[in-house]
């Protein structure tokens, strides 16, 4: 089982996420909206694609661009569209 947690809460939650260049990824499902608010940053992977952002948001505190997913993924990352990734302090344990 893989946590995802910041700010003393649990982001995401799953034993089905996929591990690619070291992150996992979460199933939509499995990430508690209620700590993200959508951001309007955007990256750009060469083989990925587009990445788009969220904002980790938990008692008031903001996390900016702390997690990302693939909307829209190229062909070779079909497997990781919508799944939600961290970073910046979000601590991802299996």
């Amino acid at each position: 089982m893989a946590t995802a947690t910041w700010n003393g809460a649990v982001i995401a939650q799953s034993d089905e996420t996929i591990k690619l260049e070291g992150n996992h990824y979460f199933p939509p499902e499995a990430v508690d909206p209620e700590y993200l608010v959508r951001s309007e940053t955007l990256s750009s992977c060469p083989w990925k694609g587009m990445a788009s952002y969220y904002d980790v948001v938990v008692d008031g505190r903001v996390n900016a661009g702390a997690a990302w997913f693939y909307p829209d993924p190229r062909p070779a990352a079909s497997d990781i569209k919508n799944y939600v990734a961290f970073w910046r302090g979000v601590k991802v344990k299996r």
